[in-house]
């Protein structure tokens, strides 16, 4: 058991973390504007992009629970350095792929997938987020770390911030990708710069950020632990239970939108790239606002679970905006995301904390991880197909499930703020 830190180091460690969330969400987005470019070039199709895609949350659903709890036997800073080491080193397998001449291994035309080539640049790619993915426990663990230096009254307005630091990451790094990616050397300089900052990222880790959660002991589980696992371990815990099928309902829904509404822009709205990017630099920039300024005021009048519900409530509504191509009700739709994610849901990741309690804050976050990995896959894959069948009526489903992850946490509003 850890002793008490001295009065400065939660206030180090909080601004630590904040600034590890920062360049590493900048280190992803800097490379994700260009994976379909690089997939593409090097042999594959649409087909082999979603695969490509759907590899890395397939690999953190097992690998996060893993993590999460090494973390909390082994201490918060050496496991998140464990995963920050296989973040570096998918970027070096990608950075290899990129060197070397796409010579075709064979060549694929099947009906369901349409026509690609296998070359061993492209399997180097499938290794590369697979690599990435193995070790992807930066979120949960990261999440507990805030946990653990965060009085539960101030948890929303924490997790606030971290949305913040990860907003901002997703703001400058593609702009900073689209500046790189016009140099001579195309869409390696990315990569190249993705890995230096996830190198940066490591060295902040390792020098600078403080350990706030130490165990010297682990228990042996019980029977009905070994048999189950770290599922079992976690829904052993009071309310966990119903903690993961709001994640899980939450990410299905995030996803069905963010596989359908570029499609849905493009086709029924007529916006083409600068209107899409500009949409979604919009929303980023409003998020940003909303954790940063609107969330630490709201924290402090309500509670996790009136803002949780609030915060689904806007998301249904912008999501029902989305039925129509009347560009203002577009527009609105905008303001109630931004608005509604932003206290949604930094208060549900608080409340998870607080189910969690002290001792099983890595082994819940990254249970609670792998439900929204297992989401996240099912809505890259299916939303697509969802759409095509459904057409903007797909935003009604994602309505549906945002409304049942507000109504799974009402039960919940008996617990301490």
């Amino acid at each position: 058991m850890p002793g008490p830190p001295p009065p400065s180091a939660p206030r180090r460690a909080f601004t630590a973390v904040l600034l590890v969330n920062f360049v590493d969400t900048l280190g992803f987005s800097l490379v994700m504007p260009f994976l379909v470019f690089v997939v593409t070039r090097l042999g594959g199709n649409a087909f082999i992009y979603g695969l490509v895609s759907a590899i890395y949350p397939a690999c953190a659903l097992a690998s996060a629970p893993v993590l999460g709890r090494w973390s909390d036997r082994y201490g918060r800073k050496r496991v998140l350095l464990l995963c920050e080491a296989g973040t570096v080193l998918g970027w070096v397998v990608l950075a290899v792929a990129l060197s070397l001449p796409a010579n075709p291994l064979a060549n694929v035309a099947w009906r369901l997938t349409g026509p690609f080539t296998v070359t061993l640049p492209l399997l180097l790619v499938f290794l590369a987020r697979a690599t990435d993915g193995m070790t992807a426990g930066n979120s949960s663990i990261t999440a507990a770390y805030v946990a653990d230096v965060t009085p539960p009254e101030k948890r929303n307005s924490s997790f606030g911030a971290m949305g913040v630091s990860s907003n901002l990451g997703f703001v400058v790094g593609p702009a900073i990708a689209g500046a790189l990616g016009s140099t001579r050397l195309g869409d390696r300089l990315p990569v190249y710069a993705t890995l230096g900052v996830s190198l940066a990222a490591a060295a902040m880790i390792a020098w600078y950020l403080p350990e706030s959660h130490e165990r010297t002991s682990t228990a042996v589980p019980h029977a009905h632990h070994r048999r189950w696992g770290a599922l079992g371990e976690a829904l052993d815990i009071p309310h966990v239970g119903r903690m993961l099928v709001l994640y899980f309902a939450s990410y299905l829904a995030f996803n069905f939108y963010y596989s359908a509404f570029p499609v849905h822009a493009i086709q029924n709205l007529g916006f083409g790239i600068t209107a899409s990017g500009a949409y979604f630099a919009i929303l980023s920039v409003l998020m940003v606002a909303v954790q940063g300024l609107v969330l630490p005021w709201a924290s402090r009048r309500w509670t996790d679970i009136q803002l949780m519900v609030a915060g689904s409530l806007m998301l249904c509504a912008n999501f029902l905006l989305l039925l129509t191509t009347n560009l203002a009700a577009v527009g609105a739709s905008v303001a109630l995301f931004a608005l509604g994610n932003g206290v949604m849901w930094p208060s549900a990741v608080a409340l998870l904390s607080k189910v969690a309690g002290e001792e099983e804050q890595g082994l819940v976050q990254g249970v609670a991880s792998s439900a929204g990995n297992l989401a996240s896959i099912a809505g890259l894959i299916a939303g697509g197909l969802v759409f095509e069948t459904l057409g903007a009526w797909t935003f009604m489903l994602a309505a549906a499930l945002i409304t049942v992850a507000g109504a799974v946490a009402l039960p919940l509003r008996g617990l301490p703020r």
